[in-house]
């Protein structure tokens, strides 16, 4: 078997005007995407000051008791923002709830803003950890982040667009008005035999949005499933580079033409691990119909029409959900079902 890498792009020549290094920046994308939605980009426009600062953010965060990140659950909100406990969430079914603690960010619009007025997916104000020393600090170095990678999104997108030969602005309605969450991350270390009892970080899973660029600390322990070897891929963690990988909204919009892939977070390093994902969902009320290039007479479309916010919001639901029959006394069975089926190929 071949030595399976996560291939990396360099992105910045996809800024450049010379034609010739802007294509070669779109093919690397297509073949990546068509292979298995995977891929990390260096030369890319977040600084790597923005993302220490964001990254040392997250670990003050965790460092904080527990009553104090309690204080800003996000449970005191219903668009999902704010901290998440351990084993919260399970989206793999037939696994235990998982080993991550995490805390939500998104556009901080206020109370009077229309998609929060009119309750659209995800979309309200932060809460912030008033527990810190420098709690300004922590709201500027994750908003200066958060801003910077929305603006990368923006670039992936059109990238993608070429890649799909459409024109480059394809996707700008679609990103207009767009919701995005980012998420800190933080995995406790974890026994080297729970892989086969079952306890993950994060289980097998396809994201539910368009694009996710995840930024990773040091350790690693994200794992990508590679179909045509049947084997897992570990992502080695490179200074500066993000994690890109395409959602299941992304697979239905390109008639499963490029990959929503599974992956998983199995923490056995021994150490603490830190991540920050940043989820692109897009517009909440854009709908979502086959690209015209990814279908024809012989290959037509395979799903029908359906708003960003139906699609990913069932997947949010669904995945809690399995975390709170767990908690109710369901996990004896789930993890009994668990035994009778392969667990790597499971998603959400």
């Amino acid at each position: 078997m071949p030595d399976l890498k996560i291939p990396i792009i360099d992105f910045s020549e996809f800024y450049s005007d010379n034609e010739a290094s802007r294509n070669r920046v779109v093919d690397q994308v297509r073949e990546n995407c068509l292979y298995n939605g995977f891929f990390q980009i260096t030369g890319h426009s977040i600084p790597l000051d923005q993302q220490k600062k964001v990254m040392d953010s997250a670990k003050s965060f965790f460092a904080l008791p527990q009553e104090e990140k309690d204080l800003v659950s996000k449970d005191n909100t219903t668009w999902n923002r704010g901290y998440e406990q351990l084993r919260s969430q399970i989206l793999e079914e037939g696994t235990q709830p998982e080993l991550k603690e995490g805390f939500y960010i998104g556009a901080d619009i206020p109370k009077t803003h229309p998609y929060f007025v009119n309750k659209k997916l995800n979309s309200g104000p932060n809460q912030w950890p008033s527990g810190l020393a420098d709690v300004e600090g922590f709201k500027a170095s994750t908003m200066a982040y958060y801003n910077s990678a929305l603006s990368l999104a923006s670039d992936l997108m059109r990238a993608l667009a070429l890649s799909l030969d459409l024109d480059e602005n394809y996707f700008k309605e679609f990103l207009d008005g767009t919701v995005a969450t980012m998420r800190l991350l933080h995995y406790p270390t974890q026994p080297k035999d729970a892989d086969e009892k079952l306890t993950r970080g994060i289980g097998a899973h396809t994201d539910f949005g368009a694009i996710t660029m995840l930024l990773q600390d040091d350790v690693d322990g994200l794992q990508v499933w590679d179909q045509r070897n049947q084997t897992w891929i570990d992502v080695e963690p490179t200074p500066g580079a993000l994690v890109v990988n395409l959602g299941n909204l992304m697979a239905r919009w390109t008639n499963n033409k490029y990959k929503s892939n599974v992956h998983r977070v199995i923490n056995k390093s021994g150490k603490e691990r830190y991540s920050i994902p940043m989820f692109i969902s897009g517009n909440p009320d854009y709908l979502v119909k086959c690209i015209p290039t990814c279908q024809s007479a012989e290959n037509p479309a395979k799903y029908e029409p359906i708003t960003v916010e139906q699609a990913v919001s069932s997947s949010y639901a669904e995945s809690y959900g399995r975390a709170q029959l767990y908690k109710q006394g369901m996990g004896k069975a789930m993890d009994a079902k668990a035994n009778t089926r392969p667990t790597q190929v499971a998603v959400a």
